[in-house]
């Protein structure tokens, strides 16, 4: 359980996953959310979190001599905007600034928020809101063992964790933080496929679901690697051969490959702008 207060800036899917799931880390009575969207914080829990409006309501809740921590989740476009806030809203204690803003690097954050911070980037991805995601962990020299282990343990309450350096942030947002879309578009070709092939759209959807579902928790357990799992599916001769002959014909492996690089690329791009 936490120990200084939390402020979550931003109350969108992101934020509203991580209240839901972090419910055995997280304290109701030291964790605020600040969202100014009236429809968003009447979504809100409010046995999990405290909610406001804006900044005015930190000071009760740092009623201790522990400064909060801050959890930015808002869109990166909106980081100027709550840096601004943030200066007027608190005082000059630095703090642990955690922040999952895509493609928002750690010295964007530095020089938006101020040097006397210390920072931890976080890239999660979207089935963090099932419980099931995978998260990418970065920190500067000067977080704390306190920081980084709070960090761990919010966002294993939401999946898998992963500590790497920041110069790996683009290449884990292009395999991981887009990687569900990637999965979601071979599941419309399925689906396609199915439907052309006379199934019904929801016995389609079942099928392609459960599908893919069983396939990952399959791959997840560890006990084989995807080619001894594909290859276990793949008789000589059979149907998943000459389906996946048709793939290797139009170099669908190195097209995969090819399009993560190009987010990765892209990754690199956003955050130089």
């Amino acid at each position: 359980m936490q120990t200084d207060p939390l402020l979550i800036v931003g109350g969108g899917n992101m934020a509203r996953a991580i209240i839901r799931g972090a419910r055995t880390v997280l304290d109701p009575s030291r964790t605020l959310i600040v969202e100014p969207d009236d429809q968003r914080r009447a979504a809100f829990d409010l046995s999990a979190a405290s909610i406001a409006e804006g900044l005015a309501e930190i000071r009760p809740l740092e009623r201790t001599d522990s400064p909060a921590r801050i959890l930015l989740a808002v869109k990166p476009q909106k980081l100027a905007e709550v840096a601004g806030a943030l200066s007027q809203g608190l005082d000059d204690t630095p703090r642990c600034i955690i922040s999952i803003l895509a493609g928002t690097t750690i010295e964007r954050l530095r020089k938006a928020i101020g040097d006397r911070h210390r920072y931890i980037r976080v890239m999660p991805n979207t089935p963090a809101q099932i419980g099931r995601g995978m998260s990418a962990i970065t920190a500067d020299a000067r977080t704390t063992g306190d920081d980084r282990a709070f960090v761990h343990a919010l966002f294993d309450a939401l999946g898998c964790t992963i500590e790497i350096p920041e110069s790996h942030m683009d290449a884990f947002t292009a395999i991981a933080g887009s990687g569900p879309a990637y999965a979601f578009y071979l599941a419309e070709a399925m689906l396609d496929a199915a439907l052309q092939m006379g199934f019904a759209e929801r016995d389609a959807r079942l099928i392609v679901s459960e599908t893919l579902a069983g396939a990952g928790l399959l791959l997840a357990g560890g006990e084989r690697d995807a080619s001894a799992l594909r290859a276990a599916v793949t008789s000589p001769g059979g149907t998943t051969a000459a389906a996946l002959r048709v793939m290797d014909d139009a170099h669908m492996r190195e097209i995969i490959v090819r399009a993560l690089m190009t987010a990765r690329d892209r990754g690199r791009e956003l955050a130089r702008l």
